[in-house]
């Protein structure tokens, strides 16, 4: 069993495919170079769900997790071989780099006559699966989500039983390479793991956990709380469902069974169906990751030079003079984590007040988000900078004054983050001048 974004043990029906008929199973992660490139604070937490899928397998099969370093395309087909292993089982990857890795690695297995079976995968429903009746794709996100919901999704896996023949190091002679140090965050992390990440649910859907002091779950509350970055209105699992250690079908059977009449289960849900929308956008256009997917915006003004890598580095440091956006951006350096209403409001920031390209913003939260997901991150980038997948928000600016009026109303989100604010670096009113002007130019409207 290669683990890879599916650290738990429970609903995970790839593991669950490894132990089928008795087999005996290794369970094994990949340290790959690549992970290099990935934020450090998302390194960490990485580090710390592999610490606690560890702890879990120790206490349920009496073996730990087999650590191996280095290319996936050399050592899952050496490992394979060390252990003369039938089959390597897998969460299908759908992002651009997975599918070539797991096609290099299929191919090296072949050549032994051994087999790379995927099952399963992040997603509740897989990329590629919704489709319209003429077996075409969608690219806005209002029909995608109706016919998401008709298409469904499994019920949840059980958690594998006291039978799993789990073979580790000491019977196989494989050598358990140590995990290594835990990169230096630099930021408060979160508890990892599928029993943290399980506790969370429980309390977000808990008939007493709404932050604006009613009687309501924070999930029924969801709705009306889910923009206020001053209260505590929505899961923070997102850094869990990025490292797998809960998967959306199980908070989506949960909503099910807690009351799925209720409006804020039904926004709950959309989210979730966000996610697997920009999945499949990015599954059936990996360009898209780092290119504009509407093409006729590559014309775009775009200030680039020592004047734009000088604003980027105010809106990187929290430094504008706009409270929601400073908070915002010194909120993800702290914490690793952003309020979704004020990544969007920082976003149209930097690309719509600061004309800078999307590019910089993405790589940005990237490399310091722990949830940082390319296909969510980088496609939530392209619907603020009006280049993606919804054609009406390229002409939307968020004025961050009124937005900060609207969603922060007494001034504690901007207050907790925000010590120090300064004069505003620019008038947001010039600005959204200028934006519509430059979209004007490239799209004639």
């Amino acid at each position: 069993m290669w683990f890879r974004r599916d650290l738990r043990l429970g609903d995970n029906p790839a593991l669950l495919a490894a132990a089928a008929d008795g087999a005996e199973v290794v369970p094994l992660f990949v340290v790959d170079p690549t992970f290099a490139t990935a934020g450090t604070p998302r390194r960490a937490l990485l580090h710390d769900c592999l610490v606690a899928l560890d702890t879990s397998l120790r206490e349920t099969g009496g073996i730990g997790l087999v650590i191996r370093h280095g290319d996936p395309g050399d050592v899952v087909p050496a490992i394979a071989d060390e252990l003369d292993a039938t089959s390597v089982v897998v969460s299908r990857d759908y992002a651009p780099y997975g599918r070539r890795r797991d096609a290099g690695v299929a191919d090296s297995l072949a050549d032994h006559d051994r087999t790379l079976r995927g099952v399963g995968s992040p997603y509740a429903v897989d990329p590629g699966q919704v489709r319209k009746g003429d077996g075409d794709t969608y690219s806005v996100f209002t029909p995608f989500s109706k016919v998401w919901r008709r298409t469904g999704w499994q019920h949840p896996h059980p958690a594998p039983g006291d039978d799993v023949r789990w073979v580790g190091a000491g019977s196989t002679g494989v050598v358990s390479d140590p995990l290594g140090e835990r990169p230096v965050a630099g930021c408060t992390l979160p508890e990892a793991g599928e029993g943290a990440a399980l506790d969370r649910w429980r309390r977000f859907i808990d008939t007493s956990g709404a932050s604006d002091g009613s009687s309501r779950s924070a999930v029924a509350a969801y709705d009306d709380l889910r923009d206020r970055p001053d209260l505590t209105g929505t899961s923070r699992l997102s850094p869990d469902l990025k490292w797998g250690t809960v998967h959306p079908r199980t908070l989506l059977a949960d909503l099910d069974a807690s009351g799925s009449g209720e409006e804020g289960h039904t926004v709950f849900s959309s989210e979730l169906a966000w996610r697997d929308f920009y999945a499949d956008v990015l599954f059936r256009q990996p360009h898209s990751a780092w290119e504009n997917l509407n093409p006729k915006l590559d014309t775009i003004e775009v200030d680039t030079g020592k004047q734009g890598e000088e604003k980027f580095a105010r809106w990187c440091a929290g430094n504008t003079g706009f409270g929601i956006v400073d908070a915002g951006m010194r909120q993800l350096l702290a914490t690793g984590w952003m309020h979704n209403r004020v990544r969007m409001i920082t976003a149209s920031f930097l690309v719509k007040d600061l004309h800078l390209p999307w590019q910089w913003g993405a790589r940005w939260f990237m490399d310091h988000l722990v949830d940082g997901d390319l296909a969510s991150n980088n496609h939530g980038w392209q619907w603020a900078a009006g280049t993606g997948t919804d054609a009406a928000p390229y002409f939307r600016v968020f004025n961050p004054t009124l937005q900060q009026e609207r969603y922060d109303p007494d001034g504690a989100y901007v207050e907790r983050w925000v010590e120090d604010p300064s004069e505003p670096m620019l008038d947001h009113r010039v600005e959204r001048t200028e934006a519509l002007r430059r979209l004007k130019a490239v799209t004639g409207r």
